[in-house]
C-alpha cells in the first residue's frame, strides 16, 4: 500500500495553504479529479443547447476531427503509461515525443478540442460558460499532474516542460 504524502501547493491553487497541509493520497485526489471530470461534462450535456445549423457544423468539424485524431494519436504514444487517473506510472517513463513532444497534456487538449467543436456547433450562452469553467478545470488538473510528473522524472521533466506548452503548444524558437 502507497504511505500518504502530504501535497503542498496542491490544494493552495485554490488559495488555501491550511487545508494543502493535510495529509492526501495523490492516488484518492487522482481518482476524485476523475469523478470531477465526469460530473462537468454530465452538467455540460444537461444544459441548454441552442439547435445546430449547417455552417456551424461546418465550422465545428475540424476541432471535432481533430481533437479527436489528437486523443487517439496521444493514447497511442502513451502506450503501457496510459492510466485513467492523472497520477504517473511509476517506472513507465516519460513521453517525449509524438503529441507529447509540443504540449505535455495532449489529451486534455484533445478533449478541449472536441468540447470546443460541440460548443461552436451548438453551443447556449450557459453551455458556453461553462465550457470556461472546463478550461480551468483541466488547466488545473494539468498543474498537478506537472507537479507530479515533476517529482517522478526531475530535471527530465523540466527540460521537457521549458520548451512545451501544458495545453497549447509553445511557440517555437528559430535555431540560431
Amino acid at each position: 500500500m502507497q504511505e500518504p504524502r502530504i501535497r503542498p501547493g496542491l490544494l493552495s491553487l485554490w488559495g488555501n495553504d491550511a487545508v494543502a497541509s493535510i495529509i492526501v493520497d495523490k492516488g484518492k485526489i487522482g481518482w476524485l479529479l476523475v469523478a470531477v471530470q465526469i460530473a462537468v461534462f454530465v452538467v455540460l450535456a444537461l444544459l441548454p443547447w441552442r439547435s445546430a445549423t449547417i455552417a456551424s457544423v461546418a465550422l465545428a468539424t475540424p476541432f471535432l476531427i481533430g481533437g479527436g485524431l489528437l486523443g487517439l494519436w496521444s493514447f497511442q504514444r502513451l502506450g503501457s503509461a496510459l492510466t485513467p487517473t492523472p497520477v504517473p506510472i511509476h517506472g513507465a517513463g516519460l513521453r517525449t515525443t509524438g503529441p507529447y513532444a509540443w504540449v505535455r497534456h495532449p489529451i486534455y487538449s484533445a478533449v478541449l478540442l472536441i468540447t470546443l467543436g460541440f460548443l461552436i456547433a451548438a453551443g447556449s450562452l450557459w453551455s458556453w460558460l461553462w465550457g470556461v469553467a472546463i478550461v480551468v478545470f483541466f488547466w488545473l488538473k494539468s498543474r498537478w499532474e506537472d507537479s507530479l510528473l515533476a517529482e517522478e522524472y526531475g530535471t527530465e521533466w523540466q527540460s521537457w516542460a521549458k520548451s512545451t506548452g501544458a495545453l497549447i503548444p509553445r511557440r517555437r524558437r528559430a535555431a540560431q
